[in-house]
């Protein structure tokens, strides 16, 4: 398989009291994510050292596919409550992958 046109691992960070609220969130993105057609892979992780760090490690055929899947209506209810959720703002990493895509 090619490469993906666009990489990105996103990084959200609860506040602790708010965990488990915000993992029902997160949790909630990966089925209809998945089922977009610009979708390659998206991956929800927490961090093994710290359980209010959750990552997401996706690719997307191209920019306009992320930037198409950033505006999908299922992402309000995180973007609705950041400030009570988050301990700080969402970071976006991009990144360009060098080897190509492995597939099982």
């Amino acid at each position: 398989m090619k490469k993906p046109g666009c990489t990105i691992i996103g990084t959200v960070v609860a506040i602790p009291e708010k965990r488990e609220e915000l993992l029902k969130i997160l949790s909630s993105f990966v089925a209809p994510t998945r089922t977009e057609p610009g979708c390659i892979n998206y991956d929800f992780h927490c961090d093994a050292g710290d359980p209010n760090v959750f990552v997401f490690y996706e690719n997307f055929v191209s920019q306009q596919a992320l930037d198409k899947h950033l505006s999908m209506p299922y992402l309000q209810p995180l973007l609705d409550r950041a400030d009570e959720l988050l301990a700080e703002p969402v970071s976006i990493r991009y990144l360009t992958m060098l080897s190509e895509l492995a597939r099982p």
